[in-house]
């Protein structure tokens, strides 16, 4: 099956791609990012660790990866209500820690409202552009705490 899109072609910023490493233990960091997270205006609704399960169940030898599920309650209402409810199949707005080496974590996060909007599950409108650019702004706001 072909895909509808090149995915070569999209754009970083196009999908709200964000990362940043931190030099500190995977336990800390994760912490660490629960707090940027927090006090830029999100919740964590779910965590779980990807690499603890597969570890676990298949043995597959991974390094330590954690998710944060984030979310901001008034902005996930908004956005129910902008997409007549799709948005939901995309939430929580994931978190990424993975270990890349010993001390040292990379924090991944990628904007569900903005690939919502490209794949058609969110409406390309005003009211879903005031919503990305709120987002954007608590995504980023969260990015600037991650500063050691």
């Amino acid at each position: 099956m072909a895909l509808p899109i090149d995915p070569t072609e999209i754009d970083p910023a196009d999908i709200g791609q964000e990362r940043a490493t931190l030099e500190m233990a995977h336990e800390e960091a994760i912490e660490h990012v629960r707090t940027a997270f927090t006090d830029a205006g999100f919740g964590v609704a779910t965590e779980f660790s990807p690499s603890e399960l597969l570890n676990e169940k298949i043995d597959a030898d991974r390094d330590p990866y954690h998710v944060l599920g984030a979310c901001n309650p008034t902005i996930a209402d908004r956005t129910l209500d902008a997409t007549e409810g799709r948005i939901g199949g995309l939430f929580p707005c994931n978190v990424v820690i993975h270990e890349i080496e010993p001390g040292v974590q990379e924090v991944y996060h990628v904007s569900i409202m903005r690939i919502a909007r490209l794949v058609g599950l969110a409406p390309d409108d005003e009211q879903m552009a005031e919503i990305i650019d709120e987002t954007g702004e608590f995504v980023e706001e969260a990015y600037g705490n991650l500063e050691q």
